[in-house]
C-alpha cells in the first residue's frame, strides 16, 4: 500500500482538484475502500462525496460531507459530477452496478470476480469502449513490484527455461463463513450466476496472479482450461479444486485450492523452471529463488489500485489491472460456471474442528494433495485420491 505522500504525488501530479469518488458498498471488503478513501482523501488525492448501501456505514466511519443513499440508482440521481465509482458488492450485482456507472460516465473500479458470466464480461467490455471510460479490476495482487522481478529474473534465465507455473492455495472458512449472506457459497440466486466458489472469489487472486504471470491476460492466450470441483461443505459451489489451465503458448499452470486446509497457509505462485523454481507468496509480496548456486529471498512494495487508477485519470500511468485483461482470468470462471455441480467429498475422508459457527472442515492430508496437484500438474483423481471420483471436466473455449 502506498503512502499518503505517494498518493498526492501519483493522483495529483498532473491534476490539483481531487477526485470526486463515490463507493457502493461500504460493508466486508468495501470497509477496506473506506480505509484507503480516508487515507487518500486526507492526501487531497480524492473527495468520497457519496456512498451506497442498503446497510448504512457505521456512524463517524465518514466525512461529514459524504452523502449515504441506499443504492447506486439513489446515489446517481441525487449527485453530480462523479469521477470514480468503486463497486465492492456481492458478485451478482457486479454487472449491473458497473453498467450503469459507465452510463453515468465515471471511470470505474470494480472489485474481483468482475462479474459472474463471460456473456456479462462481454457486455461490460462492449459498454466500457463505448463510453470512453477506464474500468480497474480489484486483483490487488497485480500491483505487486516483485511481478517485475519475476518478469526480470525469467528474461535472464535465472531458474532456465519456464516450464510450468503453479498456484497452491490452503485456507480455513468455518461454517459462519458461509452463513454470513445469501450468496455465499452459492452458483447461482433465483437464476442469477454468482459462482462464489474457492478459485473464483476467496482464492481468485491465485488464479489471476498465475495467469498475469504466465502472460496470459485477455481470452486470446488460452488453449485449454479443465476442472476438478468438490466441495466438503453443504454448499453449492465447490471449496477444493484442481484448475488445470494451458496458455496459448502451451505453458502449463495448475491452480491447487481449498478452504479445508488443517490452517491457513499464506498462498503461493510456483515457478518451475528447467535449472531452478521461484515462488512468489503474493499476500507478502515476496519472492524466493532457489537454482544450483543458492536460496534468495526478497519483500517488494505494491502499488495500491485505487491510486493507480487516479494517477491514469491524470494522464500517467497504464492500468495494473484494466477490465480486458481479466479477460483470461474469465474463462476460467466460465469454465467452473458451466462445469457439473462439485462432487460431495467422501465424509470419510473430512474430519471437522470447532463448534458451532467456528468449525471448520479439514479434508485429510489436503496439504500433501495440493503440492501434488501442483508439482506434477495433476488433478486429484490423476492422483489416485480415494475421495476424488469426478474426474477432470474440460471447457469448451468460445469462439473469438
Amino acid at each position: 500500500m502506498g503512502t499518503a505522500t505517494e498518493a498526492t504525488s501519483a493522483a495529483g501530479a498532473s491534476s490539483s482538484t481531487a477526485s470526486r469518488v463515490a463507493l457502493v458498498g461500504v460493508h466486508g471488503f468495501g470497509a477496506h475502500h473506506l480505509r484507503n478513501l480516508e487515507r487518500l482523501q486526507a492526501a487531497a488525492a480524492v473527495e468520497l462525496v457519496a456512498v451506497a448501501d442498503p446497510t448504512p456505514p457505521a456512524p463517524g466511519s465518514l466525512p461529514p460531507s459524504s452523502a449515504v443513499f441506499p443504492g447506486l440508482a439513489e446515489l446517481l440521481a441525487g449527485t453530480d459530477q462523479l469521477d470514480l465509482v468503486i463497486v465492492a458488492t456481492p458478485i451478482q450485482s457486479h454487472a449491473p452496478l458497473a453498467l450503469a456507472a459507465l452510463a453515468a460516465d465515471a471511470d470505474l473500479y470494480l472489485e474481483k470476480p468482475p462479474v459472474a458470466s463471460l456473456a456479462d464480461f462481454r457486455r461490460l467490455c462492449d459498454a466500457a469502449a463505448a463510453s470512453g471510460r477506464s474500468v480497474q479490476i480489484g486483483f490487488q495482487s497485480l500491483g505487486s513490484h516483485a511481478l517485475r522481478a519475476i518478469e526480470d529474473l525469467l528474461a535472464a534465465g535465472t531458474i532456465g527455461t519456464l516450464q510450468g507455473i503453479s498456484a497452491t492455495g490452503r485456507w480455513v472458512r468455518d461454517k459462519a463463513y458461509y452463513k454470513r449472506s445469501r450468496w455465499a457459497g452459492k452458483r447461482s440466486i433465483d437464476g442469477v450466476d454468482v459462482v462464489d466458489g474457492v478459485a473464483t472469489n476467496p482464492l481468485a487472486h491465485a488464479v489471476a496472479t498465475a495467469l498475469r504471470i504466465a502472460g496470459a491476460r485477455t481470452t486470446a492466450d488460452l488453449a485449454s482450461v479443465e476442472t476438478e470441483l468438490y466441495r466438503a461443505n453443504d454448499i453449492e459451489s465447490d471449496d477444493t479444486s484442481v484448475i488445470r489451465i494451458r496458455t496459448a503458448a502451451g505453458l502449463p499452470i495448475t491452480c491447487a485450492l481449498t478452504v479445508c486446509a488443517a490452517e491457513s497457509v499464506e498462498p503461493y505462485i510456483t515457478l518451475q523452471g528447467s535449472t531452478g523454481t521461484a515462488v512468489f507468496h503474493y499476500t507478502e509480496d515476496r519472492l524466493s529463488v532457489e537454482t544450483p548456486s543458492g536460496r534468495s529471498e526478497q519483500a517488494y512494495g505494491r502499488d495500491d489500485l485505487t491510486e493507480n487508477l487516479l494517477a491514469h485519470r491524470n494522464g500517467g500511468e497504464p492500468l495494473i489491472s484494466p477490465l480486458v485483461d481479466s479477460g483470461a482470468f474469465m474463462l476460467v470462471l466460465e469454465a467452473i460456471r458451466t462445469a457439473p455441480p462439485p462432487t460431495p467429498i467422501d465424509p470419510a475422508a473430512i474430519r471437522w474442528e470447532g463448534e458451532g459457527g467456528t468449525a471448520h472442515a479439514v479434508v485429510i492430508d489436503i496439504e500433501a494433495a495440493l503440492e501434488r496437484a501442483g508439482r506434477e500438474h495433476a488433478t486429484f483423481s490423476e492422483l489416485g485420491l480415494s475421495w476424488a471420483v469426478a474426474g477432470p471436466e474440460a471447457f469448451e473455449l468460445p469462439a473469438s
